[in-house]
């Protein structure tokens, strides 16, 4: 009857080892597959050896500060992008439009960074202004701008984005 006993427990015992093993096996085929992940994307990088001493060790710079110093850039190029869309205007648009579209759109609409706004009718241009405010449409520069705007203005702007077509044609007559 001992014996009957000791042999359940070795059986037992060996099917818990299998169990276990087959387990280990499992884990060890992840860590196999993430190196390969790894191995696969992995990056080569070249430092070329500089012949000069270091002098001196630079401060490591925040995120905040690399942010900051990222932000300020952009709006130098925004700056620079409205200044050059102010002096070239085919026909009169509004300070808001200039001040808040121009520099992307052109100042008359006719695209730049941005898509072209001439031809979009006032319905098409409030929905698409009212989706980026929302956040329903995703463009972080939008979004930034028509954040701070009132409804109403929204809509003074997309009339006035609604006539773009038309004042050009008076132009070209």
């Amino acid at each position: 009857m001992i014996r009957h006993i000791i042999a359940a427990i070795a059986t037992l015992l060996a099917i818990w080892a299998m169990v276990f093993m087959y387990q280990l096996d499992q884990k060890a085929e992840r860590f196999k597959k993430i190196q390969e992940l790894i191995e696969r994307t992995k990056i080569e990088v070249k430092v070329e050896q500089s012949t000069q001493p270091i002098q001196q060790i630079e401060e490591p710079v925040s995120v905040e500060e690399e942010t900051k110093k990222e932000d300020d850039e952009v709006a130098k190029k925004l700056k620079s992008l409205r200044e050059r869309a102010g002096s070239a205007m085919a026909f009169k648009v509004s300070p808001m439009y200039k001040q808040k579209c121009s520099s992307c759109h052109g100042v008359n609409g006719e695209g730049a960074v941005g898509p072209k706004l001439i031809g979009k009718n006032e319905t098409e241009v409030l929905e698409a202004l009212t989706d980026f405010k929302s956040g329903k449409r995703k463009n972080y520069v939008m979004y930034g701008l028509l954040t701070k705007m009132s409804d109403e203005d929204l809509k003074a702007l997309a009339q006035e984005i609604g006539t773009f077509e038309e004042k050009l044609k008076a132009m070209a007559e």
